[in-house]
């Protein structure tokens, strides 16, 4: 009988279910569920934040100097698991029948990326056997498990992962993710005030957010969730209001939203007096050769007539002078950047917008240091300092504080 039923998945961040207030209050959700006539799925995250015992940052903590490994994965997993098994007992106690689930029980399978491992499927036999049989799976979010057998662990804030996975898998209604925020926001709250809460965004919107520094939503999540056209909410743990996410909205606005990123350093590229195409494009290879091989992310990249130009975290500015400083290129360095980001599905095909970015910034006597651009994301690179009158200006620009606009 409950094999037929619409399934609805409940992702439960840590401060969710770090209570036994906050648990009864996750218990009602699942509740309502059951009370609408689907069957809840729900996705634990583990309980508290540090330095509450079982909370991730605690448990890193106990193995601060380990590298990722199969040892440190297994001991990250175990705040999920006790999560899962604490509040699969709670709805026990209140005559919900439930099983807690490992992420490997659940059918989620990684490859053996330890620390960080991507999904390669899921194989949900054994939550719909659960849900065959009465019983509600409660699964321990944040991890999976190798071909080999290995517990893996899926990057920080993982469980949002584990949610939109499990819920594509088995075809679910609705996947709703509760946290503490009221849902995804058109600017930090904390640096512009006039920041309110967008109601529907699109899939590709919110993939590009969690890309770009805004931490509502894990990214590989966003990402997974835009590749497979998985649709989801971001809501408040305990109003139930926030965000709706989807694919194919209409959207007339051309701009959802501002985020930004800080810590980077903005790298200057400039190839000495090389005449022969051939010579100069060897010389792109072998530079972009040495900083794969060493791993160091790159972002705005723009190769032109004048040279190589792109961002780099703070962190590994000074290694970026160091590695190329042997070949026939003059390395230039500006720290203390940042990267503001205006996200808008709806600006795809629309003229002027960066003249309104432009605009902005400008009358706020903001520097532009560098600019990037993709179909719905323009991301300018600016003085760090600047950060939050930049965003402020922009969101003021585009009245992205104003629910009619």
């Amino acid at each position: 009988m409950t094999a037929v039923m619409q399934i609805s998945v409940l992702k439960f961040g840590g401060t969710s279910l770090a209570t036994d207030a906050a648990r009864e209050i996750a218990a009602a959700r699942v509740r309502e569920v059951r009370d609408r006539g689907m069957w809840p799925v729900v996705v634990c995250s583990a309980m508290g934040r540090a330095p509450d015992p079982y909370a991730t940052d605690t448990l890193l903590s106990m193995a601060a100097d380990a590298k990722p490994d199969a040892n440190s994965d297994l001991l990250l997993a175990s705040g999920e698991l006790i999560s899962a098994a604490c509040f699969a007992a709670r709805l026990e106690r209140d005559g919900i029948p439930a099983r807690a689930l490992t992420g490997a029980q659940a059918g989620i399978l990684t490859d053996n990326t330890f620390g960080n491992a991507h999904i390669l499927r899921v194989e949900p036999a054994r939550v719909r056997e659960l849900i065959d049989v009465g019983k509600v799976p409660v699964v321990a979010g944040f991890q999976g498990m190798t071909t080999a057998g290995e517990i893996t662990t899926l990057g920080r804030g993982g469980t949002d992962l584990s949610a939109i996975a499990l819920g594509h898998a088995l075809g679910a209604e609705s996947i709703d993710l509760y946290t503490d925020v009221t849902g995804a926001m058109s600017a930090d709250p904390g640096r512009v005030p006039s920041a309110r809460t967008i109601d529907r965004a699109h899939l590709l919107e919110i993939s590009e957010f969690a890309q770009h520094g805004a931490g509502v939503m894990h990214a590989k999540a966003a990402e997974y969730a835009r590749v497979t056209k998985t649709p989801y909410a971001i809501k408040h743990f305990k109003t139930g209001r926030g965000t709706a996410v989807s694919d194919g909205l209409v959207l007339e606005r051309p701009v959802t939203g501002v985020t930004s990123t800080r810590d980077l350093s903005f790298v200057r590229v400039i190839r000495g007096d090389l005449a022969d195409q051939r010579a100069r494009m060897e010389l792109e290879l072998q530079m972009f050769e040495r900083l794969a091989h060493e791993r160091i992310s790159l972002d705005q990249i723009n190769i032109n007539a004048s040279g190589v130009f792109f961002a780099v975290g703070s962190a590994d500015s000074q290694r970026v002078r160091a590695l190329l400083g042997d070949l026939n290129l003059a390395v230039r360095l500006r720290e203390d950047c940042a990267k503001l980001s205006v996200v808008g599905a709806g600006m795809r095909g629309i003229p002027g917008i960066m003249y309104e970015v432009v605009a902005a910034l400008s009358a706020a006597n903001i520097e532009i240091i560098h600019c990037t651009d993709s179909n719905i994301t323009i991301s300018i690179l600016i003085p760090q300092g600047d950060v939050g009158r930049a965003e402020q200006a922009v969101h003021d620009r585009f009245n992205l504080g104003d629910e009619n606009a």
